[in-house]
């Protein structure tokens, strides 16, 4: 288990507060199983992986910004800092500013940094930007209709109607055409 001070986890929990929507939470039942991201080993895992992404983004600020890119924070404990660069070259680059990163880790986290490494990995990567979804067309809209008509259950034949609302227009459509 890590020991991260209560300076730090405070700052973390403050800049990364999630809380659940009030829809969320009223429908969950007070008996039943945990969501995985509460019980307590995937719980302090998310907030140690949370508080060492902060500390990237700290830590990453003190260096000039054409290094930032090719590097990030591995981890930072007992002591010692890990850095990984993307290449032998920006490993050297990152080197040569590790007292002001040192010095950075000390004043978060609020304990002595002596040591400094830099691993030559590829970083991990950004997931990219999910893909704009078609929009639903006039025929599939007009089928969504048709087919709310003959449901009997209301709530199911709203979903359908407010689906089918979501089509795009024919006027919208000839918009993007020209």
């Amino acid at each position: 288990m890590m020991f991260m001070p209560d300076s730090f986890s405070a700052w973390v929990s403050a800049m990364q507060t999630k809380t659940p929507s009030s829809a969320a939470t009223s429908r969950r039942s007070s008996s039943g199983p945990k969501p995985v991201g509460e019980t307590s080993p995937v719980a302090s895992l998310i907030k140690r992986a949370r508080a060492l992404e902060a500390l990237d983004l700290r830590l990453r600020l003190t260096l000039p910004p054409a290094i930032r890119p090719h590097c990030c924070l591995a981890d930072a404990r007992q002591g010692r800092v890990i850095f990984l660069a993307n290449s032998s070259t920006w490993a050297a680059k990152l080197r040569l500013h590790q007292t002001p990163i040192l010095a950075e880790a000390q004043k978060a986290l609020g304990q002595p940094f002596k040591s400094f490494t830099v691993k030559v990995a590829p970083l991990p990567s950004v997931p990219p930007e999910p893909a704009r979804r078609k929009p639903l067309s006039h025929t599939a809209a007009e089928h969504l209709s048709k087919a709310a008509v003959t449901l009997a259950d209301p709530e199911l034949r709203a979903l359908f109607l407010k689906m089918a609302s979501l089509a795009e227009t024919t006027d919208s459509k000839k918009d993007a055409d020209t």
